[in-house]
């Protein structure tokens, strides 16, 4: 549609899925993208035309043509996203669109933004990639640009938006305007997705859709990972790992910084402290830890000093330009370092046989670091005149500067390390971990957020910027566990271990100059707790692993905000802490002043409730009475009351739940011994998952594994079946038993597998009914039958 010489195109790319696209001038821009893969963009769906726009089965779409406002509503009309009254404004290059906000519309993800809180209503931000190191709560911008919003209502219904500009864009979420939601650039593209819920679970799988899925990570990258900036030396490492294994702290890696290169220099080795590396590597993988190496993307600018990177780089043409043609020289780790041009697929390439002595080395994964990119000088990172070369995916070869791909170049920093890890290593799952990226990046690397601090503020802001990383299809993330900069109370590291035991990474960091923070340096009470934690984690590792499976199929995170499966709890009055699921099974409910002893209320979704410690039902608190009573949404959750315990942090189980688990092993590399357990929760849509597969390498993405869907079912007057459906499986199990235990029982149970009996026990006191069954046969469709005096 045009209005002048604007012109406005929009497209279904499904019944859900808008793209919307703006030229100004009246010609459009390239049909490129850095976070939208080109056979994304090629989609399309049927529409039907109307007078003033185009109908899909589940959208309405009007354009103004006087103005080209734009408003998308469902089928009867509801308004999901529309124009404010003055939809676009321009500057020269940049630009301004507006867009109408309502009262009760939350705003959530954008990735790793900090706040005093998950939902983002009333502030402004930035993307503008940034080291910020010892970052709060009020700094913006940080490492991250993900361009991606939702605004969910009090309803639960959401939309999302992905504003598709690697410039230094900008987001107002009504701080100027209460009613407008704002953003801008200052140049670029004004090309956006617009994906319609209605519920937050179908925007996040739209928008996964749409940028794609996080590939499976290998197993091991669930287990506890143990780090510092730096382990100095290789007999450092042996040590600590030799203190993990004596304290009885699972492990499965470990990770070296900057000080076990040479000069800090990347693809070096300091061969004086890290004499033998592959031994290293060798020794701890004996033990079942992997080797984990940083790969800073700046190399020493080193002409005539035999540094094979630089003369390598330089022999291509590899690196970015500054504004006077040569290459841009600026000083990091290093000393003076040149900056690969990762958007040129060349240069990509040739970074990726880089990595080939570590790979042969025996290394398992690496670790992009400083790739805002970060600077030592007063900018904190490149110019904006430097000059890029763009050589890549549908973007025509053309030379490009620094302000237009400043956000994109740590993730392809990433991509370059990933797909470099997928050419010296076919059929291994790469894991490549990044500080810096853009919408999209999900697709090559895990995350982190960063410099943090040991403060119980940061602890809080953690578990925020984990969540919003999640909502932005940044499944995988992590945070420094007690904190990078200044070394937290024993208290507060403990806290720290117990929220990470069920966050989707789980790494320990801490810069130089710091206390030492392994799990052990606070004493032998701290430790017991600490390790149990990280026990349980591994314990949980079957349920872990098949939500990453589902993740890899549909993107929903592993880490959720409670309202991504109970959507009520968006309106619900009760106080908001730093509560979060992993899955929709498990509810996990730190103090939210970790530092205070006051007791606290938890409110948990209406359906029912088991305590995960002790495995008996949850008996809620009587309903509010008076005018607590009376406010909206009062009765949309059940609350319990909780007193801190620093051995302790409240895990909750949801009635319906087949939570698969497994005995502890010292690491992934190790098969669990026993039955594989299930504990089953009896309540509505009473389901669960079993996935496995080899753990590393890509044959499950050619069907290589094991998968089964198990349900329950209660019977009227008492009892219970268990269905086994029928399993897919490419990939023989460890376990030759299940071990089940059915939760919530009034008395004792007679089991039957088929028409033969199980031999079976009750225990009055844990309201439990327990019994083993033999792997062998459970494959096929299979039926459990309990009959009891009755279940919870």
């Amino acid at each position: 549609m045009r209005t002048g010489t604007a012109l406005m195109r929009v497209e279904a790319l499904t019944d859900t899925t808008l793209r919307v696209r703006i030229a100004p001038s009246g010609s459009l821009p390239e049909n490129a993208s850095w976070a939208v893969p080109a056979a994304v963009r090629a989609q399309s769906v049927a529409v039907v035309p109307t007078p003033d726009g185009f109908n899909t089965n589940a959208l309405a779409v009007h354009v103004d043509p006087a103005t080209l406002r734009l408003t998308v509503t469902d089928r009867t009309g509801r308004p999901i996203v529309a124009d404010a009254p003055r939809p676009l404004t321009l500057d020269g290059a940049a630009f301004t669109l507006r867009k109408a906000l309502r009262p009760d519309e939350h705003i959530f993800a954008l990735g790793d933004k900090t706040g005093g809180s998950l939902d983002r209503r009333g502030r402004t931000f930035v993307n503008w990639n940034t080291d910020a190191y010892a970052f709060d709560s009020t700094t913006d911008p940080i490492y991250k640009a993900i361009p991606f919003f939702l605004g969910v209502d009090d309803a639960g219904r959401s939309y999302g938006l992905l504003f598709d500009n690697t410039w230094r864009s900008w987001f107002d979420f009504g701080h100027r305007d209460v009613d407008t939601l704002a953003m801008g650039s200052p140049g670029g593209p004004i090309d956006y997705y617009i994906l319609a819920g209605p519920a937050v679970r179908d925007v996040v799988r739209g928008y996964t859709a749409l940028t794609g899925h996080a590939p499976l990570p290998p197993l091991w990258a669930f287990g506890y990972q143990q780090s510092r900036y730096s382990y100095m030396s290789a007999a450092e490492v042996r040590d600590i790992a030799g203190k993990l294994a004596s304290s009885g702290i699972p492990t499965d890696a470990m990770w070296l910084d900057i000080d076990f290169l040479d000069r800090n220099r990347p693809f070096t080795v300091n061969r004086q402290t890290y004499p033998d590396l592959k031994g290293l590597a060798g020794e701890l993988g004996r033990q079942g830890i992997k080797l984990v190496t940083i790969a800073d993307l700046h190399i020493a600018s080193a002409p005539g000093e035999d540094y094979a990177p630089y003369d390598s780089g330089t022999a291509i043409d590899a690196f970015v330009h500054a504004a006077d043609g040569k290459p841009f020289v600026g000083k990091v780790w290093p000393g003076p370092s040149v900056f690969p041009d990762f958007t040129d697929k060349r240069v990509r390439a040739w970074w990726g046989r880089n990595f080939r002595g570590y790979v042969d080395a025996g290394v398992a994964g690496f670790w992009n670091d400083m790739n805002e990119p970060s600077v030592f000088n007063d900018l904190h990172t490149m110019p904006v005149d430097a000059i890029h070369h763009i050589d890549a995916d549908d973007f025509a070869p053309r030379s490009a500067s620094h302000a237009e791909l400043h956000n994109v170049y740590g993730m392809e920093n990433t991509r370059a390390t990933y797909e470099g890890m997928q050419a010296l290593r076919p059929g291994e799952r790469p894991f490549v971990m990044t500080r810096a990226s853009y919408a999209g990046g999900q697709r090559y690397a895990v995350t982190w957020t960063g410099d943090n601090s040991s403060t119980w503020d940061h602890l809080r802001l953690a578990v925020n910027q984990m969540l919003n990383l999640g909502l932005s299809g940044f499944s995988y993330a992590g945070t420094d566990v007690g904190g990078y900069a200044g070394g937290a109370s024993p208290a507060l590291m403990t806290r720290w271990y117990q929220i990470a035991a069920f966050g989707p990474i789980f790494r320990a960091h801490a810069e130089k100059g710091s206390p030492r923070a392994e799990p052990w340096v606070d004493g032998p009470e701290h430790l017991a707790i600490r390790r149990r934690f990280v026990e349980e984690r591994y314990r949980l590792l079957p349920y872990i692993y098949a939500l990453a499976d589902a993740n890899t199929r549909n993107g929903d995170p592993l880490m959720r905000p409670v309202f991504y499966d109970y959507p009520e709890m968006i309106a619900s009055p009760c106080k908001r802490g730093i509560d979060f699921t992993l899955g929709r099974s498990l509810l996990v409910a730190p103090a939210p002043k970790g530092e205070s002893e006051q007791p606290y209320e938890i409110c948990l979704p209406k359906g029912g409730w088991y305590d995960y410690w002790s495995g008996l039902p949850v008996t809620a608190n009587p309903p509010p009475t008076g005018e607590a009573a009376t406010l909206p949404g009062a009765n949309l959750a059940d609350r319990v009351t909780e007193t801190p315990r620093i051995d302790r942090m409240p895990v909750f189980v949801r009635a319906g739940t087949i939570l698969p688990r497994q005995a502890v092993v010292t690491s992934t590399a190790r098969t669990p011994t026993g039955p594989l357990r299930l504990d089953v929760y009896p309540g509505a849509d009473c389901s669960g998952m079993l996935y496995l597969d080899d753990g590393h390498t890509t044959a499950a993405t050619r069907g290589r594994v094991l998968r089964q869907s198990i349900r329950c079912e209660q019977v009227p007057g008492g009892g219970l079946r268990i269905l086994f459906n029928a399993r897919e499986q490419g990939y023989r199990p460890w376990w030759r038993q299940i071990a089940v235990t059915v939760h919530g029982a009034a008395g004792a149970a007679r089991v039957t597998r088929g028409r033969s009996p199980v031999a079976s026990s009750f225990d009055a006191a844990a309201r439990t009914v327990a019994f083993t069954l033999a792997d062998a046969g459970l494959e096929r469709p299979t039926t459990i039958a309990l009959v009891t005096g009755g279940m919870q």
